[in-house]
């Protein structure tokens, strides 16, 4: 082994967001019992790429004797194969789309008692796509929009969430701990560039790693340029409003 640079990762600062592992192209860095690990030292390239994507400036390059890059290993580490994967055409379900609110069925007016067959509420959907990887920063429900950035868990844990946090609003959905983080913060930026934002709520889970939405709208914006404040609300795993509070 030799002497050479490599990320260093300070626990005592990590918060487990989980945002360095994602920018991590070769997989070195891991979330383990809620702190992020360098697992093995001939995973990392030392160029720091995870640098920027810590918002608790977590992570620094040092000098230190360490195994040697691999590239191999990483590739196997990945999953990687020397074939190439097929090109993706241009999927009609990711057009974006404004949709039509339609009224529901007023329960009243359903003779049937069965609860698979009572009407359900009224969808608030507004526009599609919604996933924030999928989203034309150009769409025109983006100008002057009531921009709402939701973990992609918080629908499944509020039970009313069309009607407390979806109702008026534009809406974009994604993972921070499974998907790019540096591309989320990326298609943010453009769609805060090119649009009149008229506020921004960001609505995550309890757990860390969910909390990297905020440090993603944050990055947007600075990378953007603009003065826009985020209204913050943190929910249970139950679905309840654990905190809501202007950043």
């Amino acid at each position: 082994m030799a002497v050479r640079k490599i990320i260093e990762i300070d626990e005592n600062k990590c918060d487990g967001c989980g945002l360095c592992a994602n920018a991590c192209h070769e997989g070195a860095i891991q979330i383990i019992d809620g702190k992020a690990k360098l697992v093995r030292d001939d995973y990392c390239d030392g160029l720091g790429d995870c640098i920027g994507s810590c918002p608790q400036d977590a992570i620094t390059i040092i000098e230190r004797e360490a195994a040697a890059y691999d590239q191999a290993a990483v590739d196997a580490h990945l999953g990687k194969t020397n074939t190439e994967a097929p090109k993706m055409s241009g999927c009609p379900g990711t057009m974006a789309r404004t949709l039509a609110q339609k009224n529901s069925a007023s329960p009243s007016s359903c003779s049937c008692q069965d609860a698979s067959t009572t009407p359900s509420a009224k969808s608030m959907l507004g526009h599609w796509p919604v996933q924030i990887t999928l989203l034309a920063p150009n769409a025109p429900y983006f100008q002057n929009a009531d921009l709402l950035l939701a973990a992609d868990c918080v629908p499944f844990a509020v039970a009313d969430f069309h009607g407390k946090f979806l109702a008026g609003k534009t809406v974009a959905v994604g993972c921070p701990k499974l998907d790019d983080a540096g591309s989320y913060v990326e298609k943010l930026a453009q769609i805060f560039k090119l649009n009149k934002i008229n506020s921004l709520t960001v609505v995550h889970m309890e757990v860390p790693c969910c909390s990297g939405m905020m440090a993603i709208a944050t990055k947007a914006i600075e990378i953007a340029g603009i003065e826009l404040k985020i209204k913050d609300v943190m929910v249970s795993l139950q679905g309840d409003i654990l905190s809501e509070k202007m950043v």
